[in-house]
């Protein structure tokens, strides 16, 4: 090699090696920004954790500013924005989460629960297919699958080709996780609207075998109830629409469920106590006057018939 070319090689070795020392320090700050942020995130899962959701915002948008490439910060603040309502910047953020984690099953799975949520049904049904592929064993993407299939159901049609499959994912689903609430209760309304009444009970007897009757949700109760009255339960039935009604006073179906057993055997002030309560929580209920109509059509039947007995027994 000549002499005189020895001066510029050096230079051009020398600018190489400061090149590449730029690059792995430019690497390690990033790497360093990055743990930072990842930090910040578990500290506001943390947070959330304990039920502090403003502080838990914070520390995803601190986390975020050190990095944006931190998966579970958009994951957190999706969850920030999500318990305020704001369901546009949740999903946008929830959509960066699953970019970054090169589709993670559980945030998949979350965002296909976010767009279930919002009547964003294909997209929900595509990304619980796709938390699937991954996770066959998820009891929660099951869940969701069923639920999407529910979704796009039509709720007045007992006979929809959508329920079987729903059905078949939710028992997918239990048999991943036998205790469920949500799925155990889906689940038993699917099968009262298909008028199956013993799987009703089936379903619910083992909700509260393992949660207790006074855990289960009032829901639960009035589920319940409806089967033991079709199965001619009435004691039974009775107890069950009790029980809803202690537990959520907004709900007027109990009331009104309760009323139409009680006139039946003939407890017509009893009935008409329970219909009056229904009218107070729920008065658009009753605005066509279909449900008074036909509870006075059904107080008339009782009156006529004992007026006939009694007809009988003078003579």
């Amino acid at each position: 090699m000549s002499v005189k070319f020895l001066p510029r090689l050096i230079q051009l070795l020398s600018l190489t090696v400061v090149a590449c020392c730029g690059c792995q320090s430019m690497s390690h700050k990033q790497q360093q920004k990055l743990i930072d942020a990842r930090r910040h995130s578990g500290m506001g899962f943390q947070k959330i954790h304990n039920g502090s959701w403003e502080d838990a915002e914070e520390l995803f948008a601190q986390a975020l500013d050190k990095s944006e490439n931190d998966e579970r910060a958009h994951w957190g603040l999706a969850e920030s924005y999500w318990n305020r309502g704001k369901t546009t910047l949740s999903v946008e953020h929830m959509e960066q989460a699953v970019r970054l984690s090169a589709g993670d099953p559980k945030m998949v799975q979350r965002l296909g629960r976010m767009y279930l949520d919002i009547g964003r049904l294909e997209d929900a049904k595509s990304h619980s297919l796709w938390a699937l592929e991954s996770e066959r064993d998820s009891a929660e993407a099951w869940a969701l699958y069923g639920d999407c299939l529910h979704a796009a159901a039509d709720n007045s049609d007992p006979d929809h080709p959508a329920l079987q499959p729903a059905l078949a994912a939710y028992h997918r689903a239990l048999a991943l996780q036998p205790d469920y609430p949500k799925v155990q209760q889906t689940t038993a309304e699917i099968y009262l609207k298909q008028q199956r009444y013993d799987r009703v009970l089936a379903t619910l007897d083992r909700l509260h075998d393992t949660h207790g009757v006074d855990a289960a949700s009032a829901r639960v109760d009035l589920l319940r109830g409806i089967a033991l009255k079709q199965e001619g339960r009435t004691d039974d039935a009775k107890a069950s629409f009790l029980r809803a009604i202690v537990k959520d006073r907004s709900d007027p179906d109990p009331l009104i469920e309760l009323a139409s057993l009680e006139l039946k055997e003939g407890r017509v002030e009893q009935a008409r106590s329970a219909l009056e309560q229904a009218a107070e929580i729920a008065p658009k209920l009753f605005i066509d006057g279909f449900l008074v109509a036909e509870f006075q059509k059904e107080e008339q039947r009782i009156a006529t018939e004992s007026n006939s007995n009694e007809g009988r027994q003078k003579r």
